[in-house]
């Protein structure tokens, strides 16, 4: 046996290898959601929007305690009451807080969405100052962020690459016809100038 290995067989190994590894991992991938609940008593981000099944994980990044409670007119038709502590509904969350449904600085808590549309929610103490937020959940995977917009247009976009590919298309061909255009010789016969008069 040979102990060579052929570029074929290799990239043909390297391709094989990424390809289980990829859907070894798209398999065992949960999907998962953070908010931060901060101490500038805010939900970070504010609104999120995830795919039905994902878990949106709250966590408490500051000192002060704050509660995840849903408003119970602003979840969807027949979605599963959510909230901090447990509770089946708005009122016995207000009522019992902070003895039960506080997240404290530090810990977290977390609900698996299964009902799509719009889920309200609000943090009790630090409601009147703002403290809300939104679970948009949908059929479809959320779009990506990239991390960046564009300011340029599509078509300018367009434009800049059929240039680029122009210009790239001339030098090729100026490179070609330059390298093996013809024979120019210096001081042809009878090839000196203008004709005379």
């Amino acid at each position: 046996m040979s102990d060579a290995t052929t570029r074929r067989g290799f990239l043909a190994g390297v391709a094989g290898a990424g390809g289980v590894a990829a859907a070894g991992t798209a398999a065992g991938q949960e999907q998962t959601t953070t908010v931060d609940m901060t101490d500038s008593l805010v939900f970070d981000p504010e609104e999120v929007t995830v795919q039905v099944g994902t878990e949106v994980v709250w966590e408490n990044v500051g000192s002060v305690g704050h509660s995840v409670t849903a408003y119970e007119d602003g979840i969807p038709e027949g979605a599963d009451y959510w909230a901090s502590g447990g509770f089946d509904d708005e009122s016995s969350a207000r009522g019992a807080y902070p003895s039960q449904g506080d997240v404290p600085g530090g810990e977290s808590y977390s609900h698996t969405f299964e009902t799509t549309g719009t889920h309200e929610y609000f943090c009790i103490p630090h409601e009147s100052v703002g403290m809300v937020g939104e679970v948009v959940v949908t059929e479809d995977p959320p779009p990506e962020d990239t991390g960046y917009e564009t300011i340029v247009p599509n078509s300018a976009q367009t434009l800049a690459v059929w240039l680029v590919a122009g210009l790239t298309a001339v030098l090729g061909l100026t490179w070609f016809f330059m390298k093996f255009g013809g024979d120019y010789e210096a001081g042809e016969e009878g090839g000196g100038g203008g004709g005379g008069v």
